[in-house]
């Protein structure tokens, strides 16, 4: 079977079957080809419905878990977003589908150099991404309409909640490693309503506002 029917079958078997209905996100799944961001020993699972690994010591998120949080996000065509943990740059290129603009966080210099090169190479408009700690964010372009985190931290990165835009959306993974939540939160004016999603489970935060990281990682 052919990467294209993959994903088209990814989209149905494992994304409208299990509640994602956001007819944008499903169009942008099918778009984004999805062996690009994956190791080429891993490239024949690029579809499979589980995290795969990056290099780095890294996984690229299961393709549910990317839809389920960009629908969550509710990213319109107008939308700046800033994609926190960008990895390989799955999860940015999808939203690049979705929004106007995306900026890309990633701690691992060499995860961030590869992230370029994949998304350079399917053309994708206004899309960055820098090398940093993503507690801290990128707040050169914000405030953002929409923050999507793919790493659990114990507590939501107070730089990052400063650069949501008032009604803006934050989707990030909270807890411990074996008890972490999706969470969701909308910015209104100083504060914030939060509302969970269920159990998910993530690689850890990495810097200041997690774990620190190993010197040979960056």
């Amino acid at each position: 079977m052919s990467h294209s029917r993959r994903r088209l079958d990814m989209v149905t078997r494992q994304l409208r079957a299990r509640g994602i209905q956001d007819a944008r996100v499903l169009a942008a799944m099918a778009a984004v080809p999805r062996e690009q961001f994956v190791t080429r020993e891993q490239n024949l699972e690029a579809y499979a419905d589980q995290p795969l690994p990056i290099g780095a010591g890294q996984t690229i998120s299961q393709p549910y878990v990317v839809a389920r949080m960009a629908e969550l996000a509710e990213i319109r065509p107008t939308d700046r977003v800033l994609d926190i943990g960008t990895g390989s740059g799955y999860q940015a290129a999808v939203l690049a589908k979705l929004s106007h603009s995306v900026r890309g966080v990633e701690i691992r210099r060499e995860l961030a150099e590869l992230a370029r090169r994949n998304l350079d190479e399917l053309g994708l408009e206004d899309v960055a991404v820098r090398v940093g700690d993503g507690g801290y964010g990128w707040a050169e372009h914000g405030p953002y309409d929409a923050i999507l985190v793919a790493a659990a931290a114990r507590e939501v990165p107070v730089p990052l909640a400063a650069q949501l835009a008032d009604g803006g959306r934050m989707v990030i993974p909270l807890g411990e490693p074996r008890g972490q939540e999706l969470v969701r939160l909308i910015r209104h004016g100083d504060g914030f309503t939060r509302a969970s999603f269920g159990p998910v489970r993530f690689v850890a935060f990495m810097g200041d506002y997690g774990e620190r990281l190993a010197p040979s990682g960056n």
